[in-house]
């Protein structure tokens, strides 16, 4: 889709990718974005093109709220992430829900309550559901993180069919380890939040149903499309 003369919504958007995200939308001509996050209070608005909403993706009152404010969104970033299930073995039920909430009930149900105003919109709408390249692939190190993101990009993929028919379409954002809060005090290579979002944004006017926006996602997504297996030996260490 053309970025430029867009209204946007950006989950997460207070800091780390989503803050960038916005960045880059309005670098590429948004009209509006809306910058949604747990408390709208911590949104820099320096932008007039910005508008700070409050919105936690497990909450449904929320999302309904911001859903009938936001009636003119035409492209939806489903950002907002945590990172609180690693090791599968190790991990508790309620650190596993937690990730669960967020990434697919939260993203799920984000989704749905902005079906209505995408479809009005002129021309067609787009979804960007930012999962993660972990999702294609378990890392061990994140495993129920990754699970999560896996049951996320699998909701992507059963959206993609029923939103097409409402002339909306879902990308799927793939990015490897950003230098964020969420991995700062894990030794990895980073990218910068500010790269992976400038590419993100290219990707969703390309209209790339899979997005790799860094280069190692760019790098691991030829191995996963020559043999999955591979990926997953790759993101496993062995």
């Amino acid at each position: 889709m053309q970025i430029e003369g867009t209204v946007a919504l950006v989950t997460g958007a207070n800091r780390g990718l989503g803050k960038a995200i916005v960045a880059a939308l309005l670098a590429a001509g948004a009209e509006k974005v809306y910058a949604a996050a747990r408390d709208e209070r911590t949104i820099v608005a320096q932008d007039p093109r910005i508008v700070p909403v409050t919105l936690d993706v497990t909450k449904p009152d929320q999302i309904a709220a911001v859903a009938a404010r936001a009636r003119d969104v035409t492209l939806l970033v489903n950002n907002a992430g945590v990172c609180t299930s690693y090791n599968v073995l190790t991990t508790s039920t309620a650190e596993l829900d937690t990730d669960y909430r967020t990434h697919v009930h939260g993203t799920l149900d984000v989704v749905r309550a902005f079906v209505p105003a995408l479809a009005r919109a002129p021309g067609r709408a787009t979804v960007v559901n930012v999962l993660s390249l972990a999702a294609l692939a378990n890392v061990p190190t994140f495993g129920g993180y990754s699970a999560s993101k896996a049951a996320a990009y699998s909701i992507t993929q059963a959206l993609r069919s029923e939103l097409r028919k409402q002339g909306i379409d879902i990308l799927a954002a793939l990015p490897g380890p950003i230098d964020t809060d969420m991995v700062r005090n894990f030794s990895m290579p980073k990218s910068s939040p500010e790269d992976a979002a400038r590419s993100l944004v290219a990707g969703i006017e390309r209209g790339d149903e899979e997005i790799f926006p860094d280069p190692l996602s760019q790098q691991m997504s030829v191995v996963w499309n020559q043999n999955p297996k591979n990926l997953e030996r790759a993101l496993a260490g062995s």
